[in-house]
This record gives C-alpha cells, structure tokens and sequence, in this order.
C-alpha cells in the first residue's frame, strides 16, 4: 500500500476492521473504514467483494477468513478467486500440514490445493491477481453476449399480442 513512503494517489482501499479488546487497528492507508462488531458479518463483505484474499501471517481469525473463503470454492458456493499466501516461511508448515495429513487421509482432494497460491514476491502477487481478473472479465462479456443473443433471439420470434 505504501509506495516510498507516500500514500499512493490513486485508488480507494476500504478497511474492513473488526472491534476487539486487542490487536486489531485499522490501516493508516485506508481511505474509508468500515467497523464490524462481529466476525460472521465482516467475512460475508471480504467474500461478497474481494476479488482475491491475500492472507499475511496472522492468527486465528486470519486462518478462520482463509478456511471460510477456501471452504465456499471447494463447496462452489462462490465463484473461484486466488487465495494467496504471501511470506513462505509462515505459511508452510500449514500447506505442509495440509498435503501430509489432510491429503494423506483423504479429507481433501488433491485438486483443492490448486485454490492456494505461496509466495514471497509482491509481483508475483499481483500477476496472480491480474491474471484472475483477465478470466473474469472475459467469462462476464462472454456471459453478457449470450445474454444479449438470448435476448435478441426471443424479441424475434415474440408473437404479436392479438
């Protein structure tokens, strides 16, 4: 968020913060704050508008918003969107967790793996998330143009009211 010190000028970040007795502080870089009191109304907003989750080492209620975000795509309660990892160090002893015991014991499918991104490079980062949002855009004029088709076609063979 910051750039050499500065705010940089363009773009809004919205904070999502959540009121605790301790830990939690609202960004110096958000340009609007939005207050939750409770965590299930505060993860419904991350997942209704994020077009990506970008988890940095957290505790609990990091880890809560991930497994919630992560179990809504593998469930498809919710369209794809990454979910990624950022500082290897951190995170790999969960993914390690993940592969050698939750795998092992057939409590995931191999293919849910394939929802997390790790990585230690911010570019990286938003490669990732450029590269969904391509997608998306795509899948929403396709899916904008066969509704127009759609729509289009049952103007054409309406029959007239008598």
């Amino acid at each position: 968020m910051e750039r050499n010190g500065r705010v940089p000028e363009q773009g809004l970040s919205i904070g999502l913060n959540i009121t605790l007795p301790r830990e939690q502080k609202p960004n110096r870089y958000q340009n609007r704050a939005l207050h939750f009191k409770y965590f299930f109304a505060r993860k419904v907003m991350f997942v209704k508008y994020a077009i990506g989750y970008v988890c940095m080492p957290g505790g609990f209620g990091t880890l809560d918003e991930l497994f919630e975000a992560l179990t809504l795509i593998q469930t498809h309660k919710i369209y794809p969107f990454p979910l990624i990892l950022f500082g290897r160090e951190y995170w790999e002893p969960l993914m390690d967790f993940i592969k050698n015991t939750m795998l092992r014991h057939k409590t995931i499918d191999p293919e849910d793996l394939d929802y997390i991104d790790i990585t230690d490079d911010p570019k990286e980062v938003l490669a990732i998330i450029n590269r969904h949002m391509a997608k998306k855009m795509k899948l929403i004029k396709s899916s904008k143009a066969s509704e127009m088709e759609e729509g289009m076609s049952k103007v054409k063979n309406r029959k007239p009211v008598p």
